[in-house]
């Protein structure tokens, strides 16, 4: 067995830097310090990996040449970049858009206009497609329009009213029609962002029943009168409550939802997507959003903020994820814009004079996840000998086994990984990544 050794350390500058191993003993009589693989044994299966296409971002590469835009798009979507195959994106305004807008100013659905997102959204789909033809898209909705709420705003939360429902599912649906007339299709649809949450940007209240009835009762039927095939997927908030939200939501509409999306604002709480894996083994589970900065740029905070996104991912995919999308791809050297000034960071960030741009260390620990871990890929069982090693482990359609290794300690760790009666040795640095690709 061959291995491709996959290493990012700050200290040692450096990012991706990769040599070709073989297995170098036997197991014989070793006992310590192994990390065990079990490829016969398979758990959830990815979707994909990525991040969230944004009318900031779009405007963000808008402003640059060309050239840096291709690079940029590159960088996220080829072989050689972090090899994104699963995408976010907004319905209506976010707090990453320019200003609040939606599609329908009043309940007329003829007037129903796209002109907003035709500016900088729908290119940057579009060019995001003809790159990656085969990318899987997520779209969610921070608000219904104004006049449709209880309070006749985007922002600061309100409840859909009762008597738009069927209205606002008739302009779910006329989204995605729309969208897939310009050649995007939309392959899941969360029902709202942040349903817990009254926001200052764009919000809306929606308690798990309220959920569950719209999409069961309003959406779905919307869905299939106009032969939509999206998936509605709930929640879409953090992840302290989402196995009490998955009950309550499956209760009501089983059929009609197919899983739940999270956030990760509120902390690990990586037992409660292991308690939704067991107990609804067939729905869908995605990370769909997360970021780190909040509008602190402190290089210092470098090795943190990868190290964050690490640990998430690690602890969501051996909990049962089957897709974690990061925020924004792209924002300016302020994290922005935001209407709100909510910024934050992104992986890659232009420079002030939009000239030319830097990546992130969040850029290389993601891609210790995205560039190998493959559409298709299952987790695989597997055992560790000490708590100072956080690990996954995968197999892909190819028959390749991934192993992403995380050491956050201020120490080294010396280890053995074991697979079928052979091992490796190897030695992971403190604040390094290690991903082993062994085929």
């Amino acid at each position: 067995m061959k291995i491709t050794k996959v290493e990012t350390n700050f200290k040692r500058n450096l990012f991706w830097d990769t040599h070709q191993l073989k297995f170098n003993g036997k197991l014989k009589n070793r006992e310590k310090e192994l990390i065990n693989l079990y490829p016969d044994i398979k758990f959830q299966e990815i979707i994909g990996f990525g991040g969230a296409l944004t009318e900031a971002s779009g405007y963000c590469l808008a402003k640059v040449k060309p050239e840096v835009e291709n690079q940029i798009l590159d960088d996220y979507f080829s072989e050689s970049g972090l090899h994104y195959s699963f995408c976010r994106t907004h319905i209506g305004s976010c707090d990453f858009s320019l200003s609040s807008y939606s599609y329908l100013k009043n309940s007329d659905m003829n007037s129903f206009s796209l002109e907003r997102d035709e500016q900088y959204l729908i290119p940057l789909l579009k060019k995001v497609l003809y790159q990656k033809p085969n990318l899987k898209l997520l779209a969610t909705p921070w608000s219904p329009p104004a006049f449709m709420k209880s309070n006749k705003m985007l922002v600061l939360g309100g409840k859909l009213q009762e008597k738009y429902k069927a209205t606002y599912a008739q302009y779910l649906a006329k989204y995605l029609l729309e969208y897939s007339k310009r050649g995007i299709s939309i392959d899941y649809l969360t029902l709202q962002n942040e349903p817990n949450a009254i926001q200052i940007w764009e919000s809306c209240l929606y308690s798990a029943e309220e959920e569950a009835k719209f999409a069961e009762h309003y959406l779905h039927p919307e869905f299939m009168k106009n032969g939509i095939k999206t998936k509605i997927l709930a929640w879409d908030h953090n992840k302290e409550r989402l196995y009490s939200r998955a009950k309550e939501v499956f209760q009501v509409a089983d059929k009609s939802v197919a899983g739940m999306a999270m956030h990760w604002y509120s902390g690990d709480y990586f037992e409660e997507i292991a308690l939704t894996r067991k107990q609804f083994p067939e729905k869908l589970l995605f990370h769909t959003e997360g970021c780190t900065g909040y509008s602190h740029f402190r290089k210092e905070d470098e090795v943190m903020n990868g190290e964050i996104y690490a640990h998430d991912m690690l602890g969501d995919l051996n909990a049962g994820i089957n897709g974690f999308i990061d925020w924004n791809i792209v924002l300016d050297d302020k994290g922005g814009p935001n209407h709100k000034r909510n910024y934050c960071n992104a992986p890659i960030m232009l420079h002030q004079d939009n000239s030319g741009y830097n990546k992130n260390l969040t850029y290389y620990y993601i891609g210790h996840f995205t560039k190998y871990l493959k559409p298709g890929a299952k987790r695989i069982g597997f055992s560790k000998f000490t708590r100072h090693i956080e690990t996954t482990a995968f197999q892909n359609t190819d028959g390749s086994i991934v192993v992403i290794l995380l050491n956050r300690n201020d120490f080294n760790q010396e280890f053995y990984l074991h697979l079928q009666g052979e091992t490796y040795h190897d030695n992971l640095d403190s604040h390094a990544i290690l991903t082993f690709v062994v085929k």
